[in-house]
């Protein structure tokens, strides 16, 4: 547990494969008025987790920000039975097993607007995720809009194939097929880009790879350059 800013924290847990790949996850905890606890992309859940977070408040929101992220909200729906879960129309297809409250839509009027900011980024279609903003602390919070591995945590053979998907820090990107999937719909994702910037992020956690704690604005730009932004 790491705390980046007031009523905010990180929590790392075990990489799970994905195309070969070692994904880290991460998980990131915002406390809300009344101790409620906002929770974005929860990792595997242990005793010792559980423990941590009982300090911090009491579990309200559980967030399933794309169709991707979803391996563990099961395991704390069970645990945390009052918890409320939300997730976009995709992962709610994907898990029908899974009871969602509410959907992320481009008009989704979320309870914890005074303090955090959201965004669908749509547009494609492989995916859609939602990007969220942490007021008080300026902190953009995404999941695979944007990863960026340190490279000593691949393999050489696994540290190329990453390199080609363009998510090796320090210009780690939004993954190349997910990228290529804009061909058609660049405009929504340029607008949907200007919209994150106007929020005047300074810091940048995402669920795989190096935290941006600094200058998040640039590195925004350089990260969205496909995108021919000035």
């Amino acid at each position: 547990m790491t705390e980046i800013g007031e009523n905010i924290w990180i929590f790392e847990g075990p990489a799970v494969p994905f195309f070969t790949l070692p994904y880290t996850t991460r998980m990131t905890i915002i406390r809300l008025p009344g101790d409620e606890l906002w929770v974005h992309s929860p990792i595997a859940l242990t005793t010792e987790l559980i423990r941590q977070i009982d300090q911090l408040g009491r579990v309200k929101y559980l967030i399933s920000p794309n169709h991707l992220h979803h391996l563990f909200i099961k395991a704390w729906q069970d645990h945390y039975p009052d918890a409320l879960s939300f997730g976009t129309k995709e992962v709610q297809l994907k898990r029908p097993d899974i009871v969602f409250e509410g959907m992320f839509t481009p008009f989704f009027n979320a309870p914890w607007s005074e303090h955090i900011e959201q965004l669908l980024f749509t547009g494609s279609p492989a995916m859609e995720e939602c990007v969220f903003f942490h007021k008080p602390s300026a902190t953009l919070i995404v999941t695979d809009l944007i990863e960026n591995f340190a490279p000593e945590s691949f393999t050489p053979v696994k540290r190329f194939v990453a390199a080609a998907a363009g998510i090796l820090a320090p210009n780690g990107k939004m993954p190349l097929d997910w990228r290529l999937s804009f061909m058609f719909s660049k405009k929504r994702a340029q607008q949907h880009l200007q919209n994150i910037l106007h929020w005047h992020p300074e810091k940048i956690v995402m669920a795989h790879g190096q935290i941006i704690n600094s200058e998040a604005e640039r590195f925004l730009k350089r990260s969205f350059n496909w995108l021919d932004i000035d």
